[in-house]
């Protein structure tokens, strides 16, 4: 008997039919499991590193459902099969397929019952429920019974990375980034040269706003465990979750690392972060005499050096100065917190204010005209000033309204008229500053756009609050949308 015809009968099923390798295996996939009662929804966070709790590495990772531990591997010897024996835990997840497995049996469980799991590990959004989202006013509950709003969550604070949290909280609410990042599809195909991988960061983004936004979570809040890494790495240690930083510092860098990772280029609409934020103004500048007496006679006033520069300049944020703060005090002997209009502040872009800039050696007067105004508009009001020995705060308290700001106001006539009458924000996003210039911590005021509602977040809690308490806050950057309507 030849060997093709021993590989035959020993394919052969009982009625000699003959059956095939596939077929072998389907039958094996659909055994029931009878351990999937053990899985404990309240233990499964999947917002930490995706790597295994003993050897630590990161490939072929498996997560217990009864646990909730890391584990490598699924053949005899590895990790996660020997943690099935000695702990009798056996249904386990594979991070990265999104499958499930009995292990030490080791077969698949294909079980509708299990998508829930899925769907919390890796969320996806249609373009109707990305929609919904802005008219969504219903509350989710989570496993232990607490009721939360998707896209109101709290961020958890891992040691001093309040600066990013209320960052990242902000930029939620931005409706365009938002929807965009939702859908993995819009970024999947950006190619990014070989051995660069700065693209990390918009996956970690874009998992954690969908994370934020996931109307089927598990838990109430979110650990941008994983975003932070991805900013660590990128920000080459410069911004890191183990000590505080300036939220500004982070907004810059981290809408330019997105802009460059997703290819953008100095074209206006060549990526999501220019199309929701770049503004474009323009710069005059005119040098001034030297203060010196001596110096300022042989200076010809009328030489080219003298004469007013135009630049034009994007922008992606405008920065407000605050008038310094009063030194004496008042006849009672108190300092009263001096108070300043917004309006105030944003007329140092109405192309009429001039204000003085010194460098080392030269001083220039400087006018800013705004050209055109962005979708989203981030005011940063400057805080704090650095001296010789130490880092001081104005705490001036920045009056402002909540709704109906017109930034028209600041602008010429002609540049309005460009556009078309809308230049109408409301507020969206309020992040505040509280303490000293060292020891101080972080918040943030979101508004929940369909209830018109707005919340207080502050790492993990979150809680309402009344639009005229935030106006009494110490606004540090605030996130204005442009009305539509």
């Amino acid at each position: 008997m030849s060997n093709g015809d021993t590989m035959k009968r020993k394919l052969s099923g009982e009625n000699g039919e003959e059956a095939t390798e596939p077929a072998i295996k389907s039958s094996k996939t659909h055994i029931q499991c009878p351990y999937l009662d053990t899985i404990n929804r309240h233990v499964l966070d999947f917002d930490f590193e995706k790597l295994c709790s003993v050897s630590l590495t990161r490939i072929n990772v498996y997560a217990c459902l009864v646990c909730g531990k890391y584990f490598q591997g699924r053949g005899t010897n590895t990790h996660a099969y020997t943690h099935s024996v000695a702990e009798s835990h056996h249904v386990f997840l594979n991070l990265h397929t999104l499958k499930f497995y009995c292990l030490p049996d080791n077969y698949e469980v294909i079980d509708s019952s299990l998508n829930d799991i899925k769907y919390v590990l890796n969320p996806i959004f249609t373009p109707e429920q990305i929609k919904q989202l802005d008219q969504n006013i219903k509350m989710s509950r989570a496993i232990d019974g607490t009721m939360y709003m998707p896209g109101i969550v709290g961020l958890n604070n891992i040691k001093a990375n309040d600066y990013c949290n209320v960052i990242l909280q902000c930029l939620a609410q931005v409706r365009p980034l938002r929807n965009y990042f939702l859908r993995e599809e819009n970024y999947a195909d950006v190619k990014r040269p070989p051995g660069d991988s700065s693209f990390l960061l918009v996956q970690r983004f874009g998992e954690l706003l969908r994370k934020l936004w996931n109307p089927r979570a598990f838990k109430a809040h979110v650990s941008p465990h994983e975003m932070l890494q991805a900013v660590v790495l990128w920000s080459k240690k410069r911004f890191q979750f183990i000590k505080q930083s300036d939220p500004i510092d982070f907004l810059s860098w981290f809408l330019n690392s997105l802009h460059m990772a997703l290819n953008g280029t100095k074209k206006p609409n060549s990526s999501i972060i220019y199309k929701s934020f770049l503004g474009h103004m323009r710069i005059y500048t005119r040098k001034l005499p030297p203060p010196d007496a001596d110096e300022a006679a042989n200076v010809d006033l009328n030489s080219e050096e003298y004469n007013e520069m135009i630049t034009e300049s994007p922008f992606l944020y405008l920065t407000c100065d605050l008038p310094p703060t009063p030194l004496f005090t008042d006849e009672f002997r108190e300092n009263i917190i001096p108070q300043v209009n917004l309006y105030q502040l944003l007329s140092k872009f109405n192309g009429q204010a001039s204000k003085e800039y010194k460098t080392y050696k030269e001083n220039f007067l400087k006018r800013f005209e705004i050209t055109q105004l962005p979708p989203y508009l981030i005011l940063y009001i400057k805080r704090f000033t650095k001296n010789t020995f130490f880092v001081e705060k104005n705490p001036t308290v920045v009056n402002f309204p909540v709704k109906n700001v017109d930034f028209g106001d600041i602008l010429t006539p002609e540049i309005k008229a460009k556009h078309n009458g809308k230049t109408i924000y409301e507020l969206v996003g309020n992040i505040v500053h509280d303490g000293t210039p060292e020891k101080g911590t972080y918040r943030a005021h979101v508004l929940h756009t369909p209830t018109q509602q707005w919340y207080e977040m502050q790492d993990l809690h979150v809680t309402s609050i009344l639009p005229q308490m935030i106006t009494l806050t110490e606004a540090y950057i605030q996130v204005y949308e442009l009305k539509q309507d």
